[in-house]
């Protein structure tokens, strides 16, 4: 028996399957290089701004004034990206002294971490599971064998 010529005439459905394929297999790519661009910007973002905090932290006169100065080297570098700085988890350490960062060729190091939030997700969707990605960045920079002589 021969099939219908209604069953086997294929005329015009390969747009349809092109369109149904491309969709299902573009959406997807689309949306990963949405995420990974999402999270490389806010891997230079905060790279960026903690390298700016050691930089300017270990030029200041004195310890207050180096971590405000750093604040605001994090705010205006994460700003510069459209990121919120309060997101942000700052850590500042220091070495050989604790207790004494501003010293003779001490050490000044920062710490950012921040979970990036993935596009497209919304804020309402409560799953339990973490809506980003975290990313941390860590610079260190030395004071001067010069500092005291300013």
């Amino acid at each position: 028996m021969r099939p219908s010529r209604r069953w086997s005439d294929e005329s015009g459905s390969a747009s349809l399957e092109f369109i149904t394929a491309g969709v299902v297999l573009l959406v997807p790519v689309v949306y990963l290089i949405l995420a990974l661009s999402a999270v490389q910007a806010a891997t230079l973002a905060i790279d960026g701004a903690a390298r700016q905090a050691t930089r300017v932290y270990v030029q200041s006169a004195s310890t207050a004034s180096a971590r405000s100065a750093a604040a605001r080297a994090i705010a205006v570098t994460l700003a510069d990206y459209g990121l919120d700085a309060a997101a942000a988890s700052v850590e500042i350490g220091c070495r050989p002294r604790a207790d004494a960062c501003l010293t003779r060729r001490g050490f000044v190091t920062v710490t950012i971490r921040m979970t990036v939030p993935l596009p497209l997700a919304p804020p309402f969707l409560d799953t339990g599971l973490p809506a980003g990605l975290p990313v941390e960045a860590t610079a260190t920079e030395q004071v001067s064998r010069f500092w005291g002589a300013r």
